[in-house]
């Protein structure tokens, strides 16, 4: 049973049932007759897109780029946020790791450490890094910080022991004449 209940009230009501408690408003919403691709295009305005695309591949783009937006690096957010690919490095010893492994931070100025203070801070804010607990084996590599002559700064880690014990990784190219006798060998008749 549907009604309208009007008493008491500035506005029309739905009622349904005999509940007169449980109100449905009847307001009336203007529906706006607005362009998706104007709405997206207004979103990424800093985009620049090629005359060649069709207002469809347009549209099509614009909702891949906003779906998979925290993978992107944007003004505001410079590195994208890509989970799910670790680096996995495999080293020639075991733990203990050796005293080489394990350098103790560099000397550094009280101006250069507020200056990487302030770098891990960022990199802690755009997840880019975290915080370890105090039960957690990791092994922590030397902060650098790296000034260049235009004042700029950078913040690296100074993996040049770690390279030492890395075992590389081994894509080897097969060679010509083993792929042909892999792919056109006689069959057996």
């Amino acid at each position: 049973m549907y009604g309208i209940d009007i008493y008491n009230s500035k506005n029309s009501h739905i009622t349904i049932g005999t509940n007169k408690e449980k109100k449905f408003s009847l307001d009336i919403y203007q529906i706006s007759n607005h362009d998706p691709l104007e709405e997206l295009l207004n979103e990424f305005r800093e985009g620049q897109f090629s005359t060649t695309l069709t207002n469809k591949q347009k549209l099509s783009l614009l909702k891949m780029l906003r779906k998979n937006r925290p993978k992107f690096a944007i003004s505001e957010e410079p590195l994208g946020k890509i989970k799910g690919h670790d680096i996995e490095l495999y080293l020639d010893v075991e733990r203990p790791y050796l005293p080489m492994l394990r350098t103790p931070p560099y000397p550094e100025s009280l101006e250069t450490r507020k200056e990487i203070e302030k770098l891990i801070n960022e990199l802690l804010d755009m997840d880019v890094i975290r915080k370890i607990g105090h039960n957690e084996i990791v092994e922590i590599t030397t902060p650098v910080l790296i000034t260049w002559q235009d004042g700029d700064s950078r913040l690296r880690g100074d993996f040049r022991a770690l390279n030492n014990y890395t075992k590389a990784d081994r894509y080897p190219k097969p060679r010509i004449p083993h792929i042909l006798e892999k792919n056109w060998q006689k069959p057996d008749t």
